[in-house]
């Protein structure tokens, strides 16, 4: 089972004369590329400065919480794409372990999922860009985004291998943008640790301490679900069962390091100003790692980050268009959605009018002009999403299972937990969104059986 989709199948010729499969051209190193081009970047430049609005510094317990509970669903993904290697996630995977409505469910989620998470992306590009002189009206920025969407999706349909090289200089750049950052402010944040009087604990206003802490908990694990990546491109990915595992667990291991690293030195070197100086302040006003960077090393250690910021969410976007194509044409090729999505270019590396919807699709969310609320929508869809991956590897046979049941009822339960701790409007618009696509999947599916 571990060869279902096999590099040969993956150059199958469509009936269409072209390629159906998607050129398996990704290695381990490549993988791992993927994964922290999805998560290094807005979740550290953008979900810590909103998560310390929700808890204050214990921002830092939420992101080993998210960590571990990211640990056990990329050990579910990292199984099930192993031995079901294409492209979809856990869209194939509820299909082929569950039942087809379920899968179908899971996709839909996703799309929406990552469809918010790369407008939250876009519309942080230019809050940083701000910084560093982009001196346009706040009202602009919604537009702006749109035409950041707008190139990377032109980037993304000039092939895989060219994404990559991209999303490759973008990665390196950030993670050492963030080293330097970390090691600027080790002094600084030793020195204001007897000077760190503000409160671990430091709920939102008129919140619970554990309410508070569990939707920053929840708010934190959407910045790792980049692993997610490497699943819903698996059919791309060379010798899966081995890579995929392997790219997955490096890919959370450095991420989860850079995170509680970055957020402990923000959060007790900027302490003798005031946590909210690391609170996401909204359009026009400093972001909130650069006002961090700002209290640490001065001027330039704040543009330094900003410049990181940018080419950090640029990167995360770009990995985002290209996961979530890769969903639309698994769905695609199932007739949940338009069988024209499953189609590929000549040479078998991308499926042009998926990336292109789904651009289309980034490029309305990113209207909404609020990165508080397009990131938390993310974080309920997202939640429901890895719930169903959790259960579909609860249902993988002995021969097939990588790793102890248990994992995954651990991921199962924490999912559906957190998934609720999100602002009530937030998962009930979830919920909504969620029954609007199983009400147009029979009509969808009607329409494209008798073509």
């Amino acid at each position: 089972m571990s060869d279902e989709v096999s590099d040969e199948v993956s150059d199958e010729v469509g009936s269409g004369g072209g390629p159906s499969r998607l050129k398996r051209q990704v290695g381990v190193g490549g993988a791992i590329v993927l994964g922290l081009g999805s998560i290094v970047g807005t979740g550290v430049f953008v979900s810590i400065g909103i998560a310390v609005g929700v808890i204050g510094p214990a921002v830092i317990a939420a992101i080993v919480v998210a960590a571990l509970v990211a640990t056990c669903n990329a050990l579910s993904s990292a199984q099930l794409a192993a031995n079901h290697p294409t492209s979809g996630g856990t869209y194939e995977y509820g299909h082929r372990w569950l039942v087809p409505w379920v899968g179908f469910v899971a996709g839909w989620m996703f799309l929406c999922a990552k469809s918010a998470s790369a407008a939250t992306a876009a519309l942080g590009v230019i809050a940083y860009a701000r910084r560093l002189g982009v001196a346009t009206d706040a009202d602009w920025d919604p537009l702006l985004a749109v035409g950041v969407v707008v190139a990377v999706t032109l980037m993304v349909l000039l092939g895989l291998r060219r994404s990559n090289r991209v999303n490759t200089i973008l990665v390196a750049s950030t993670v050492v943008i963030l080293v330097i950052f970390v090691v600027s402010g080790i002094a600084p944040a030793v020195s204001s640790l007897e000077k760190f009087s503000t409160p671990f604990w430091l709920p939102a206003e008129g919140t619970s301490t554990a309410a508070s802490f569990a939707e920053a908990c929840a708010l934190m694990f959407v910045a790792f679900t980049g692993y997610g990546r490497i699943a819903t491109m698996g059919e791309e990915i060379k010798e899966p069962r081995r890579n995929i595992p392997t790219a997955m667990i490096s890919t959370l291991v450095v991420s989860m390091v850079l995170y509680v690293a970055v957020a402990a030195v923000a959060a007790v070197g900027v302490s003798a100003a005031g946590v909210d100086v690391f609170e996401f302040g909204g359009s026009g006003a400093p972001a909130p790692l650069e006002r961090a960077a700002g209290q640490l090393g001065g001027p330039g250690l704040s543009r330094l980050v900003a410049v990181g910021a940018v080419l950090a969410m640029l990167g995360v976007l770009l990995n985002l268009v290209l996961g979530l194509s890769r969903v639309a044409l698994a769905m695609g090729r199932r007739g949940d959605l338009p069988p024209i999505l499953a189609k590929l270019d000549s040479r078998g590396e991308s499926p042009t009018a998926a990336v292109v919807v789904v651009g289309l699709l980034i490029a309305a969310m990113t209207t909404l002009g609020d990165v508080h609320t397009t990131w938390s929508f993310s974080a309920f869809t997202v939640l429901v999403y890895y719930a169903l991956t959790n259960l579909a590897a609860l249902r993988l046979s002995k021969e097939e299972r990588l790793y102890p049941a248990w994992i995954s009822v651990v991921g199962l339960m924490a999912c559906g937990f957190l998934a609720f701790w999100v602002d009530p409007d937030v998962w009930l618009s979830g919920l909504g969104v969620l029954g609007a696509g199983l009400a147009l999947r029979p009509i969808v599916r009607a329409i494209y059986s008798r073509s």
